[in-house]
């Protein structure tokens, strides 16, 4: 068994992050926030992976407020968004491509972190409990409030992606209609049916 010490050695090396197993994930769950902590600025790194990245700060000029160029950060800010951004290489380097192909959609490292962690809680269920909570999941499936239309069409994607992995029937109409009647009112005048048809059809449902 590995110890500690054979942890931190192997995430204290110049390798790449180490690849995630689905029957390992504790160890390799562990075994990454080492690496993590143990590359420059490792605090601060894994720092956006338990909570969120950088609140891009704005700046006014001549009245107007926008968002800062990348130039315009502080110091300080400058290596949190640095931060921020090889927590999610460090994260997604380390994964499978079946994996990888589920969570690279977020941009978030805290929220592609909790996504790899649902995913590898469900390998200790049966394939009957994974598909009653997959299941369960589309039937509660709702818009998110403050959410964008692109990150409620990932989400709902992520979804079905997951079903599909498990190989579960679902007719075209079922997601169409699910995909529809969850969306805000606002939104219907903007999605029609053969929008949303072409637009599911680049998923992997049967």
């Amino acid at each position: 068994m590995m110890t500690l010490a054979d942890k931190s050695l192997l995430s204290g090396g110049d390798n790449k992050p180490p690849m995630l197993e689905k029957h390992l994930y504790a160890s390799w769950k562990s075994i990454m926030e080492l690496y993590m902590m143990n590359r420059p600025y490792g605090r601060m790194i894994f720092a956006s992976v338990e909570k969120v990245p950088l609140v891009w700060p704005t700046i006014t000029v001549d009245g107007v407020t926008r968002p800062k160029e990348y130039t315009e950060l502080t110091l300080a800010e400058t290596i949190q968004a640095d931060c921020d951004i090889k927590a999610i290489n460090i994260i997604l380097q380390g994964l499978p491509t079946e994996i990888y192909a589920l969570v690279s959609q977020h941009s978030v490292a805290k929220d592609i972190w909790e996504k790899i962690n649902l995913l590898m809680q469900g390998t200790s269920l049966t394939k009957q409990e994974r598909e009653c909570k997959l299941y369960d999941e589309f039937d509660k499936f709702t818009y998110n409030k403050g959410e964008s239309l692109h990150e409620y069409y990932l989400r709902f994607t992520l979804l079905l992606n997951d079903m599909n992995i498990y190989k579960m029937p679902l007719e075209q109409f079922q997601v169409n209609t699910k995909f529809m009647n969850t969306l805000p009112a606002e939104w219907s005048k903007f999605v029609t049916d053969v929008k949303l048809v072409k637009y599911l059809h680049t998923t992997n449902v049967d």
